[in-house]
């Protein structure tokens, strides 16, 4: 079998696993073993790529798998599980900038461009700098370095659409001439890392879930069409099937919030609230662990509905020794997850696997709400949004449409929460004063240790 023969075999057989790893991807039950898969595949593509005749160097190479292989390393046993949202923006922006430097390096090195070639190296940089600094930025509203909230300013969309016009004409012109136009090449490389940054400021950090899966897509786009620079077939067919997904799994995020990705993109959601939103006020009913518990006790059936603040508090694992004494006590204990609580898609399923919280208990929000009615407590552990009646009861709300949990059709919910603060969307929440409802301030771990305790100690 000839060198070529053995790499393209090598690379269907690595674009196979690609495939498979992302269905099982599609199920909890089988993600962990999908993601091995996929990862096996790419690993099999880059050690066939480096048999590749063409390379007269490996130490480069080798300096750069190192340093890598390191940073990965320390990144995956370091970084919190509060911190994952902003880790994958940052793997988002490495991939797009990755697809821009190809791209640029290619021009740069090549004396002689076929118009099919400069094409391609122009879709890889301008969407790989959007791609970089719009990650860059998402990171930033992620990691609170700059404000969750729409950033704003006259005349926003006019400004973006003469770039974007502005990068396919200097784009059109650059294909045109690719030797002669290496100033215009470099004002596109600029353009698209603005337009990066202004594409992502007016997005509120209620959808970032969304903006992350949106960004995921477009890092994929940026190898794919790096692939058609290099003509790799492998790179082609592993950034096609991650822009595919990417884009997939951003519809998923737009259905489950009931809006349209152009809403989400250009609406500024959450930089302004309703009147009518900014009043709403009652009379919240606290609740002491110690009580907490005795209702818990008598409980029949739980459910779980675990947000962002689970992750903040580090509270996984003592939620998952709860659950298991709640199972000792006769009690049937669940947990609801909605497509969009966290900070990116599927961070509550993350958060929940890494404390061996059984697959089958989680439970989607359209099969839980049905049964919510039957169900005796209902422990809402740091969600907000995702749980705020006002999406289905208040016509000015700004969530208004958006599906929610039913969490407020339990016989009784418990509440773990610091303070009666907004959530990320920045909209105040009437399920902290219904008549079913009692909030338990604090620490959500401080607060789930204490129940643990009482079922230990009793």
């Amino acid at each position: 079998m000839s060198l070529n023969a053995l790499i393209n075999f090598a690379y269907i057989a690595a674009a196979i696993m690609f495939i498979f790893g992302l269905k099982m991807l599609s199920s909890p039950a089988t993600a962990r073993k999908g993601n091995l898969i996929s990862a096996f595949g790419m690993f099999l593509a880059v050690i066939i790529t480096l048999l590749d005749k063409s390379i007269i160097s490996y130490e480069f190479i080798a300096i750069g798998i190192a340093a890598g292989s390191v940073i990965g390393f320390f990144a995956a046993r370091l970084v919190a599980m509060t911190r994952m949202p902003e880790m994958v923006a940052l793997f988002n922006g490495f991939g797009g900038i990755a697809s821009l430097l190809v791209g640029w390096a290619v021009y740069h090195f090549t004396p002689e461009i076929p118009p099919f070639t400069a094409v391609t190296i122009f879709l890889s940089v301008i969407i790989g700098g959007i791609t970089f600094t719009g990650s860059v930025v998402a990171f930033g509203k992620l990691s609170e370095y700059i404000s969750g909230k729409p950033i704003l300013f006259a005349g926003q969309h006019i400004v973006n659409a003469v770039l974007v016009i502005g990068s396919l004409v200097l784009g059109a012109l650059y294909c045109l001439n690719p030797a002669g136009n290496y100033l215009i090449f470099s004002i596109i490389i600029v353009m698209s890392l603005i337009l990066g940054i202004l594409a992502v400021i007016p997005i509120g950090g209620a959808d970032m879930p969304v903006v992350i899966s949106l960004l995921n897509s477009y890092s994929g786009l940026a190898a794919c069409a790096a692939g058609f620079v290099i003509q790799n077939n492998i790179l082609i067919v592993a950034g096609a099937l991650v822009g595919a997904s990417g884009i997939i799994l951003t519809q998923i995020m737009c259905k489950a919030m009931n809006r349209s990705l152009a809403n989400v993109l250009f609406s500024g959601f959450g930089a302004t609230s309703s009147k009518k939103q900014e009043g709403v006020q009652g009379e919240a009913k606290p609740l002491k662990v110690d009580d907490a518990y005795l209702i818990l006790e008598a409980a029949q059936s739980v459910v779980v509905v675990p947000g962002y603040g689970l992750a903040v508090a580090q509270a996984q694992h003592a939620l998952r020794e709860l659950d298991e004494l709640l199972e000792a006590n006769g009690c049937e204990v669940r947990y609801a997850i909605h497509p969009v609580a966290g900070r990116m898609p599927g961070h509550m399923n993350v958060l929940l696997a890494e404390a061996n919280v059984p697959y089958d208990k989680l439970i989607d929000m359209d099969n839980i709400n049905p049964t919510m009615n039957t169900v005796d407590v209902c422990l809402v552990v740091g969600a907000n949004d995702v749980v705020n009646p006002a999406a289905r009861e208040d016509e000015s709300s700004p969530i208004y449409g958006m599906p929610i949990i039913n969490v407020d059709h339990a016989k009784l919910v418990f509440v773990l929460k610091r303070s009666m603060a907004t959530g990320f969307a920045g909209v105040q929440n009437p399920l902290f004063f219904k008549e079913n409802t009692r909030m338990i301030f604090g620490d959500a771990k401080e607060t789930i240790t204490g129940l643990v305790a009482g079922f230990k100690n009793n």
